[in-house]
């Protein structure tokens, strides 16, 4: 592993501090063991106060050897100039595709190499653009010029992704760098959207005017500007070196460049990441206490606003260690929810935050992409040892954690006040993808009404600062191309979440965004046939492989491709996204959904206690009792066929009322309940 460790010089008066690389797993190799630091593995010049840190060095800090495995990965990042080569030449070819490296190094300018699995006998190759939005916010200008480069050089939609970004896909190779350069030239950027750095930072996209809110969002800004590579490779492919950014916040340009804490790597172009960068991608989300809109668990770096008793922000809960891809059937994968690190003042989250990427950065594992995660490093230390190694790059000790209410999750759909005279539009798109008539719809509004947009971590759009004369005539436009008040959506879907799938994807075992709209009307088809009611909903997300993208590991009910026309069936996950599915069953043909879920919804509806979610009852009933129902289902229980009256008087219906309550059950439920064991035990001449 590429690695070069500092400490302060306190530490190392213990001359045999170790300050372990993590291996984890049986897959790396018996003999690798810990590095052995010395006090004379450095050579300091004295010990005096200005000297008392151990400056960054350049990596690699010393020669690979054979027990410090690589993956190919980090050779091509080793070799490549910062993520220029050979990206830079293969983009020069009349090849319609790139070769392996280029097409792993263009993942850091935010665009991925697919191709069109529908066909067979050939590949054509296109590429996935994805875009870099801190807390959702897209400028009217930049929404306008990714609706334009859909249709003149993608394939007509626009994608929401769950990390509150566009998708663009379809593009050419040939038309990759004007693409690129026009996102750039109207306020965009792709730079990091994918890759192994720090993703799109995630904050409610609510634009409400509110301290904890807003400081929420310039805090999810500020942390992604300070995480954001400066080598300038993004710029010198796309736009000949010509860099069109903003000047950023005092605060940022002095927590990237402190080194006072030996974080950084000096006389390197990028000083937070080096030649290596990241082990892997990491996932970042900003949230102010109740709002889970962001799903903050599953983030490799969780951040809280805590504020005073006047509203007033003061500081920052920390969660550490989320994530959710996996492999199938090999158990040393797994989803992973963050736990609590600790608690910083407000002057303190961007070092707080680059201690814990750069404790990632020097012991997440690079020999084995599977385990690069920060969530495996943090489950072979432990937390209470990961916060120690933090700490020495933070320079503080974490306070404790900060009383936080209930997390709920927040779809911000349909009108609201913002707080400063203007309203804001929540609006529910099926698995984010805006086509059609939506698309032209969507466009005529925003471009008409001069609004700005933001995206949500579930896939759905907001227009913002709408006047209050306008709310009628955007309303109806809308309306007639689809986009609906939430209230006229089935409840199944104001919460679904699915990832695009087949036919881009590489990585698709089986279909998800084409194939959940079926899929949820068979859902809603068993609803009605066991009497639940249409308001009555569970979280479905579906996804194509075991990645996770839709997040289906936090779902009610989560599908995950594992096969031809199959899912792995995840229960156990709740409406506040808090806690974590579990495997239910494996390899279930699509055609046999109903099999599996009409006795688990059926049962749901008569046993379960008052307003219990279904993934809370499937947790409390236990797996082994959820697989009895459907080996014993018949289906369900006849509806009367007769209409008789129950209830003579009202006296009689509310004391049977108040009787029925006791049991979670109606009054009718409970009335019937007797009247069939008085027949049941008169017959048998039992009757008292």
């Amino acid at each position: 592993m590429t690695t070069s460790f500092r400490a302060s010089v306190s530490f190392l008066n213990d001359p045999n501090l170790q300050i372990p690389t993590f291996h984890g797993f049986k897959s790396v190799s018996p003999s690798a063991s810990p590095l052995t630091l010395s006090r004379n593995a450095f050579q300091l010049p004295s010990l005096t106060r200005s000297l008392s840190l151990i400056r960054a060095v350049s990596t690699p800090a010393k020669p690979q050897t054979a027990t410090e495995k690589r993956s190919k990965v980090e050779i091509f990042k080793e070799h490549s100039n910062f993520i220029r080569y050979p990206l830079n030449e293969e983009l020069l070819t009349d090849a319609p595709n790139i070769n392996e490296p280029a097409t792993q190094l263009i993942k850091f300018h935010g665009s991925y190499q697919q191709y069109n699995r529908d066909e067979r006998g050939s590949r054509t190759y296109s590429f996935m653009l994805r875009t870099k939005n801190p807390c959702g916010k897209v400028p009217n200008r930049l929404y306008l010029t990714m609706d334009d480069l859909a249709d003149q050089f993608g394939i007509g939609t626009l994608r929401l992704t769950t990390r509150q970004t566009f998708q663009l896909h379809g593009v050419p190779k040939k038309d990759l760098k004007t693409v690129m350069s026009t996102i750039i030239q109207n306020m965009g950027s792709t730079l990091g959207a994918c890759g192994d750095l720090n993703r799109n930072v995630l904050a409610p996209a609510a634009p409400f005017v509110r301290k904890d809110y807003l400081f929420a969002q310039q805090t999810a800004d500020n942390i992604a500007a300070l995480l954001t590579p400066q080598s300038g490779f993004y710029y010198d492919i796309w736009v000949d070196g010509e860099r069109v950014v903003s000047s950023e916040p005092p605060e940022v340009v002095q927590a990237r460049n402190d080194n006072s804490h030996g974080t950084n790597f000096t006389d390197s172009p990028e000083p937070i990441y080096g030649t290596q960068f990241l082990p892997r991608k990491f996932k970042i989300a900003v949230t102010v206490p109740t709002d889970n809109s962001v799903d903050l668990l599953t983030n490799d770096i969780g951040v809280v606003v805590v504020t005073d008793e006047a509203g007033e922000p003061q500081g920052f809960n920390i969660y550490v260690g989320g994530g959710m891809g996996r492999t199938h059937r090999l158990e040393t994968t797994f989803p992973r929810l963050a736990e609590p690190l600790g608690y910083v003042p407000k002057e303190d989250i961007l070092y707080a935050v680059k201690a814990i990427v750069v404790t990632q950065r020097e012991n997440g594992r690079r020999d084995d992409r599977k385990y690069s995660r920060m969530k495996y490093l943090i489950s072979s230390w432990g937390i209470e040892k990961f916060r120690s190694v933090v700490e020495q790059y933070y320079g503080k000790k974490f306070e404790p954690f900060r009383e936080l209410p209930e997390w709920e999750f927040k779809s911000h759909l349909g009108w609201h006040q913002q707080g400063d005279g203007a309203l804001f539009c929540g609006l529910h798109v099926d698995s984010g993808r805006i086509g059609g008539k939506m698309k032209k719809t969507l466009r005529e509004v925003i471009e008409k009404y001069n609004l700005n947009v933001r995206i949500t971590p579930n896939q759905n759009i907001i227009l913002t600062d709408i006047r209050a004369s306008w709310k009628r005539p955007i309303t109806t436009a809308l309306a007639q191309a689809g986009l609906l008040q939430p209230r006229f959506v089935d409840p199944l879907n104001i919460t679904a979440m699915a990832c695009p799938a087949f036919p881009l994807c590489p990585l698709a075992i089986t279909e998800a965004e084409r194939g959940i709209p079926d899929i949820l009307k068979r859902i809603r088809a068993v609803f009605e046939k066991i009497g639940l009611k249409y308001n009555e909903s569970v979280v479905v997300r579906i996804t194509g492989c075991p990645n996770g993208c839709a997040r289906p590991y936090m779902a009610e009910l989560g599908l995950v491709g594992d096969g031809p026309n199959s899912y792995q069936i995840w229960l156990g996950g709740n409406k506040s996204q808090t806690s974590l599915a579990q495997t239910f069953m494996d390899k279930v043909k699509i055609l046999d959904l109903e099999k599996v879920l009409e006795p688990l919804f059926y049962h749901w509806k008569q046993k379960r206690h008052s307003k219990e979610s279904f993934g809370d009852f499937t947790t409390r009933i236990g797996f082994e009792k959820l697989k009895e129902y459907i080996e014993k289902w018949d289906g369900p229980v006849a509806p009367a066929r007769h209409n008789l009256r129950l209830f003579a008087d009202k006296e009689t219906y509310e004391a049977v009322e108040e009787l029925a309550k006791l049991q979670n059950k109606s009054a009718h439920q409970l009335a019937m309940d007797v009247i069939r064991n008085f027949v049941a035990a008169s017959q048998n001449g039992k009757s008292e």
